[in-house]
């Protein structure tokens, strides 16, 4: 029997421009809704750019959620993969686009970039400093982390929706919706 996948769901994002912290809020979401495997790490990579090495440097995919700028409809579900992933975040214009596109440079520098690297994302309808996500955004929320566990899926992570009795043992979700308004 094979080893497990080390996957790493790392969402993007900075929570003050507005339409930018999309990753940031649909990975808490995520790690609320469902159940994640012991060999999967699921972090808010915020800003972070190159302190993030490390926790690329121990996986075997990584799946990274943002803001996408393409041109198409604020909410558009948008999903790239492997080569695609590096030319995305060096085109687009976003307060942490640098720190990702040197994040990725520096991991194919080290010969150890992720065999498996998806970006799966929404069309931001604004980037602009402003607390909280736009209508278009908020209303495909919830399609973004369903395809994000999605695509752990594919990846062979068995994330599973908690049920209701696991919900209360939760923290209070307020404040994670709370800064999508």
């Amino acid at each position: 029997m094979s080893a497990p996948l080390r996957l790493l769901i790392l969402g993007l994002g900075n929570v003050l421009c507005r339409d930018d912290g999309l990753g940031v809020f649909a990975v808490e979401i995520l790690r609320r809704q469902y159940r994640i495997p012991e060999e999967t790490n699921v972090l808010d990579g915020g800003t972070l750019g190159l302190s993030l090495l490390p926790q690329l440097d121990n996986a075997d995919a990584v799946i990274f959620v943002d803001a996408i700028r393409i041109d198409a409809p604020a909410g558009t579900l948008v999903r790239l993969e492997g080569d695609d992933v590096l030319p995305a975040v060096r085109e687009r214009l976003s307060v942490h686009q640098i720190g990702v596109a040197d994040l990725l440079d520096a991991m194919r520098l080290l010969d150890k970039t992720p065999p498996q690297l998806i970006l799966v994302g929404l069309v931001p309808e604004s980037i602009d400093l402003c607390h909280g996500c736009s209508p278009p955004i908020l209303a495909r929320m919830a399609d973004l982390v369903e395809r994000v566990a999605f695509e752990a899926r594919q990846l062979g992570c068995a994330l599973e929706l908690r049920g209701p009795d696991e919900m209360s043992d939760l923290a209070d979700p307020a404040p994670v919706f709370a800064g999508l308004v």
